[in-house]
């Protein structure tokens, strides 16, 4: 592997241009494998906590399913950051992606079999899928600038929109086949991750070739002389840049999961049909990725805390708009879900920058997979107090404190600019 690494990065590292192409490649394949991963990601979204519903008799555990695959998920994340650090993106990248499919195949099983328990141990490991998807954001920053890099995530994460939109509006399509071949209509979907999943997987395996991050660690090696006397310097600046970084996608990531989970089941509820749910779901995951392109270019040219706040303000009139939205209107639950994935997406985006920004070629992707695991882990909470919450209270309670919990990202972004001033006196003194 070391050898193979060598080889294919001694042409790249005098060669900026040839570092540029590279760049490029990898975009390009980084976001023909999300397409795939979008897929395998929401059809699973849409229909789990009516599948865990329909399996138990109620809906006071409808949060387990998000809580168990963000969880299985958390566990992916430190394997597949491990294993890219290791032997780079392609290899954690297409093993990640895999499991996710034999995940859910372990579902439809589950389904057919009638078996909590295999569904529950299924979505654990559904979660690789997950945890992979939202690590390949990572995979177009190894060779990009500084100014390049929230449109690097960015252009990974819209791709996901083609997928992610398609698949929630196929979930009548897919249960109609899961029944006639015999198979739950809720299961459906899972077949569509599976397959989504699986196809990704072995897509990086093939094309994504030379490694981008092997590549950015020998090009990184050979400037490390030149840099030892900065490094001690930046330590401390890249610690409050990983901590606010991540701060920063784990709110997000709580408010986002605690309301969608227990969305459709509040639809279903007010007797909305599985077509609206999946309608609704599919706009709320194009709001997670499809604005991802100007919200790159904005944390590029307008900066990482400024859009941090956006995320925050938007998450707050989300859950505004989720509490007092009438639950028989499909147009005020649309709306609310596009403001939730609207959030997130400027949450995850300005959060992904900063870690970036604040990492070493040679722990970067160990290190953005610990990050990862805390978002993972943030979900699962977020899951599954959801329905606690609802079965304590109400889905407008939930709104209510998901919205004002998301207010907390202010003042973490008061605390980042206000040390970035104090640096810049310093340095001028």
């Amino acid at each position: 592997m070391a050898d193979e690494k060598n080889d294919s990065a001694q042409g790249y590292i005098d060669n900026p241009e040839r570092q540029k192409q590279l760049y490029k490649r990898t975009l390009i394949i980084v976001v023909i494998s999300q397409m795939f991963g979008g897929a395998g990601l929401a059809a699973g979204i849409t229909v789990g906590a009516l599948l865990a519903e329909q399996m138990l008799g109620t809906d006071a555990f409808a949060g387990v399913p998000a809580a168990l695959f963000t969880l299985g998920s958390a566990g992916a994340a430190l394997v597949v950051g491990r294993l890219s650090n290791r032997f780079g993106r392609r290899m954690g990248l297409a093993t990640g992606f895999i499991t996710g499919g034999l995940g859910a195949i372990g579902v439809v099983l589950a389904a057919v079999l009638n078996s909590v328990v295999l569904l529950f141990a299924a979505l654990l490991i559904y979660g690789a899928g997950t945890a992979t998807n939202l690590q390949a954001r990572y995979a177009g920053t190894d060779l990009a600038t500084n100014k390049q890099r929230g449109t690097a995530v960015s252009m990974a994460m819209v791709a996901t929109t083609f997928g992610a939109v398609a698949g929630p509006n196929l979930v009548d399509v897919m249960g109609d086949f899961a029944r006639s071949i015999g198979v739950p209509e809720l299961a459906g979907p899972f077949i569509l991750s599976a397959t989504a999943f699986i196809l990704a997987g072995v897509f990086l395996f093939i094309f994504l070739r030379p490694d981008p991050f092997m590549i950015a660690l020998e090009i990184n090696a050979n400037k490390l002389h030149k840099e030892q006397g900065t490094r001690t310097q930046q330590n401390l600046i890249h610690k409050k840049g990983m901590i606010v970084g991540a701060i920063i996608m784990v709110l997000s990531q709580i408010v986002m999961i605690a309301i969608m989970t227990m969305t459709p089941i509040h639809m279903g509820d007010h007797g909305h049909s599985l077509r609206a749910i999946g309608l609704v779901i599919g706009f709320h995951v194009g709001a997670m990725y499809l604005p991802s392109l100007i919200t790159g270019v904005l944390v590029d040219k307008v900066g990482r805390t400024a859009m941090a706040v956006a995320s925050g303000a938007t998450l707050l009139l989300a859950g505004v708009v989720a509490a007092i939205a009438p639950g028989s209107s499909l147009f005020f639950m649309t709306v609310a879900l596009i403001l939730l994935g609207l959030g997130w997406n400027f949450g995850l985006i300005s959060g992904t920058a900063l870690i970036v920004d604040s990492t070493e070629p040679e722990t970067r992707a160990k290190t953005q997979g610990t990050v990862d695991v805390f978002i993972a882990l943030a979900g699962a909470s977020g899951g599954a107090m959801s329905g606690m919450v609802v079965a304590g209270s109400s889905y407008e309670m939930l709104s209510l404190v998901g919205g004002v919990l998301s207010l907390i990202l202010i003042p973490i972004v008061i605390w980042s600019i206000k040390g970035e001033r104090n640096r810049s006196e310093n340095n001028m003194k």
